[in-house]
């Protein structure tokens, strides 16, 4: 491979909350490593523990060595790198700069949409396993999530309960939907007859769809990405799709990502609501990190990346089938995250979901409680690492977690 995926990359002291606990780790003071456990191996938060894109960095330093960072307007790379990353890797031949709009962040867009379309104590439409984000500006902003329960099916694979979507959408009177594509935290990449379904849906009953499309680069074995705005005009029409390219290039401490918006109302809406707050300004720091992301070189080392990921998850699932009975867990197609179903193997040990984390804590391996996803005795685990460390992951698990001799 071109790009290194493989070495081990110090975070501490960096202000990095995956490892330092003063920086909101999960490590907790009152958890004590076992005899023979040398350091914590992040597996929650959901960043990378790889070196970024080499442009990202050079587009940075060459603009930051210049001693002046006054006020800015974003630059015309910066919309030319959106329009042709979403046309090479999403196929979008349409799209146009004045579709574009700089949002600080998905979930800050997210509030911005709800105060632009929704009342106070309106109900908003969700899947669940829920981002736990979503849940939380959902109701610190005064509105109501409504979860819609994925479905697993004969094969394991996460499918959306369409009668119990609309369902909910009458009984609650509900005009405004979060859409997660690829959905967190499952890792499931929708595919065209299935967001079809949805749109349909969110037609026939006037909701307006704020789709999350965050996670569109990261997809697990050949998998593709459709748009939901590409699925039909009427979904082009009623959906303000977000994206970013913090998740694909582990840029999220830079603050940055956009929206894509046709529809004119929905556009002059929401610039409007957020022009009210004076906070949604762009970061001369992170517009360079864009630009030196969209690039053909970006398209190079994601693609590697895809690999690497799809590679570490192949593993996690082979070793998980053959040593954990009662652990069930659905193949993800995108993201890098791994959600364990444990209820079967809490059943049969007698042991809490709660002590099954601890044990995982004091190994070291600081994975995630998926109960504030919205499903029980389950969770949430990151393999956005070199190999090497989710097989040291693996081994500490069977050893002092598991129980495997």
């Amino acid at each position: 491979m071109k790009y290194d995926f493989t070495s081990i990359i110090d975070r501490h002291g960096l202000d990095s909350i995956a490892v330092d606990p003063d920086a909101g780790s999960v490590y907790r003071k009152d958890i004590t490593l076992r005899e023979g456990i040398v350091g914590h191996i992040p597996m929650w938060v959901a960043d990378m523990n790889f070196a970024t894109c080499p442009t990202i960095p050079e587009a940075m330093t060459r603009r930051l060595l210049h001693p002046t960072y006054g006020y800015f307007t974003l630059r015309g790379e910066y919309y030319d790198g959106i329009l042709c990353w979403h046309e090479k890797r999403n196929g979008v031949k349409d799209l146009k700069k004045e579709h574009i709009g700089y949002e600080n962040g998905v979930l800050g867009a997210m509030a911005t949409a709800m105060h632009a379309f929704c009342s106070q104590g309106d109900a908003v439409l969700l899947h669940s396993p829920t981002y736990i984000g979503f849940t939380s500006v959902i109701e610190n902003n005064g509105y109501r999530a409504v979860h819609s329960a994925l479905q697993r099916d004969e094969n394991d694979v996460w499918r959306m309960d369409y009668a119990d979507m609309e369902e909910k959408i009458v009984k609650h009177k509900i005009h405004f939907a979060v859409f997660c594509s690829p959905h967190n935290p499952t890792g499931r990449v929708w595919k065209k007859e299935e967001i079809e379904q949805a749109m349909e849906i969110f037609r026939r009953h006037d909701v307006i769809v704020f789709s999350d499309e965050i996670w569109s680069d990261i997809l697990l074995f050949g998998n593709k990405h459709i748009p939901t705005q590409s699925v039909s005009e009427d979904a082009r029409d009623r959906t303000i799709a977000l994206y970013a390219p913090s998740k694909t290039f582990n840029l999220a401490g830079l603050v940055g990502s956009y929206h894509i918006i046709y529809n004119k109302y929905l556009k002059d809406r929401m610039d409007k609501e957020a022009s009210l707050g004076h906070y949604n300004s762009p970061n001369l720091a992170s517009m360079y990190a864009q630009i030196g992301a969209y690039t053909e070189e970006g398209h190079a080392w994601i693609d590697e990346l895809n690999q690497v990921l799809s590679d570490n998850v192949s593993y996690a699932l082979d070793h998980i089938a053959g040593h954990y009975p009662g652990v069930r867990v659905s193949r993800p197609e995108g993201t890098y995250m791994l959600y364990l179903d444990c209820a079967d193997y809490l059943r049969k040990t007698g042991i809490t979901i709660d002590e099954l984390l601890r044990r995982g804590y004091e190994a070291g391996v600081d994975w995630q409680d998926g109960r504030p996803f919205f499903l029980e005795d389950s969770i949430r685990m990151n393999l956005a690492l070199p190999l090497s460390r989710v097989q040291e992951a693996f081994r500490r698990l069977d050893r002092y977690v598991f129980e495997i001799t």
